[in-house]
């Protein structure tokens, strides 16, 4: 269990928020979740068309939820997109054979776009003459160095290790295009195509379909309470994923439809029943996986309009292991005193660890913070599914989120900015 050195929150939880927690309901967030990693919705690259109808749904499930509804555009530029299944073939000197994309095979970031497949004599970077061939980088070698063997050559191959499920996960935010084609291999079938070129037999042919494109974004604003006590709870979470590709679809069940769903089953518990001067709203963010530019935009809003909200982001609640991961960010000693509280109350244990996620933006805008992480399985690939993410886990999240949100609520009047700085709050008269 996470213990926090923040101050003690006199006001606790009574059977009025056993109550609240109750109506947590499972069947309600898998069935968010199951939606939101839907054909229907095709990854959720940012974008896409896919991104783009998930982000009306979310629309309407936050309107039905009685929120007053803001759309928020903003531009992304360079998002890379892998427009056709890469055709690559390797032949060791005795038998030639198709490489299958996304296990053995993908695209680097990096890679420049080459529509056409190209064929080439196996080499290695910095080992003879480059011009024409494919050149293995060895091991230890940089692709910045890489490139500087490279003169000529027909494009580059790197390892990469593979996931538990054998996938080369997707990657959306990284360098930017170099001048050749790039390509990761399994390490298994690296070192195979390593053997070959340093024997200076075999051949390779491959393409590397990829582009970038400029879009628009946009986040997703509900308010549902407004602002006019003290205390001002956001809740986030990022709806957007890293997209199909050929071939391949990428549900993005757990990252992030199941924090997705945590927040707008938390958010319809609390609408419920928190008192009428605390502020409740909600940003469902795009553009995480491009570099939380959602958060980063929506952030510098809230900036510029002098508002000061407490904000709790959920990433990834698929599959709770021994505690859930926190992070805290900004002024936030005492919103991790009363997510340690309802963390005790609801039973789900806490650990301080990386939240690599949105609530960083937030943190860094000068807000109170908290990122929770939950775990997820089948990171960014076609092993992201719906029946990976554990209704259990779901549940428990969003209670732990319902329970913060009550405990904040609570908190003594006048005294909602101690929570924010970490300044002990007093208990109020005949209260625990």
């Amino acid at each position: 269990m996470l213990r926090m050195t923040g101050p003690t929150v006199g006001a606790g939880i009574d059977a009025a928020v056993d109550a609240a927690l109750a109506t947590v309901s499972a069947d309600r967030l898998a069935a968010t979740v199951t939606t939101l990693a839907g054909d229907a919705f095709t990854g959720r690259r940012v974008g896409t068309p896919g991104n783009i109808a998930a982000r009306a749904w979310l629309a309407s499930q936050l309107a039905d939820l009685g929120a007053a509804v803001e759309t928020d555009p903003f531009p992304v530029r360079a998002v890379p997109d892998i427009y056709a299944a890469p055709t690559v073939r390797f032949d060791d000197g005795t038998i030639a054979r198709g490489l299958s994309f996304g296990r053995e095979v993908s695209l680097h970031l990096a890679s420049a776009d080459l529509g056409t497949p190209r064929r080439g004599a196996l080499g290695v970077a910095g080992v003879g003459e480059p011009t024409g061939r494919w050149l293995v980088v060895p091991a230890g070698m940089s692709l910045f160095d890489a490139y500087g063997h490279a003169d000529g050559a027909a494009g580059l191959l790197l390892p990469r290790n593979v996931d538990a499920d054998g996938w080369q996960f997707t990657m959306l935010a990284g360098p930017t295009p170099g001048p050749l084609p790039v390509l990761t291999l399994a390490t298994v079938t690296y070192h195979a195509v390593a053997e070959a070129a340093l024997a200076g037999g075999g051949w390779f042919v491959a393409n590397a379909p990829i582009r970038r494109a400029d879009v628009t974004a946009g986040n997703l604003h509900g308010r549902l309470r407004p602002a006019a006590g003290d205390v001002d709870l956001l809740l986030t979470a990022h709806f957007d994923g890293v997209g199909d590709h050929p071939g391949l679809r990428q549900p993005a069940a757990a990252d992030n439809a199941s924090g997705v769903a945590v927040v707008l089953e938390a958010t319809r518990v609390l609408a419920a029943g928190l008192p009428r001067g605390m502020g409740l709203s909600v940003a469902l963010l795009d553009g995480e996986e491009v570099g939380a530019l959602g958060s980063a935009h929506h952030a510098s809003r809230l900036a510029e309009t002098g508002a000061d909200p407490l904000v709790v982001n959920v990433d990834g609640a698929g599959h709770l292991h021994q505690a859930a991961a926190v992070e805290a960010g900004g002024p936030a000693d005492g919103l991790l005193a009363l997510l340690d509280q309802a963390g005790r109350h609801t039973g789900v244990p806490l650990v301080a660890g990386p939240v690599a996620s949105d609530n960083r933006r937030y943190a860094g805008a000068g807000f109170a913070a908290i990122g929770i992480g939950a775990g997820m399985a089948g990171y960014h690939s076609p092993a992201d599914t719906p029946d990976r993410v554990e209704p259990g886990t779901l549940t428990a999240i969003a209670r732990l989120v319902v329970a913060t949100g009550w405990l904040a609520a609570r908190t003594p009047a006048g005294h909602a900015a101690d929570v924010v700085t970490g300044k002990p709050a007093p208990a109020p008269i005949g209260g625990r």
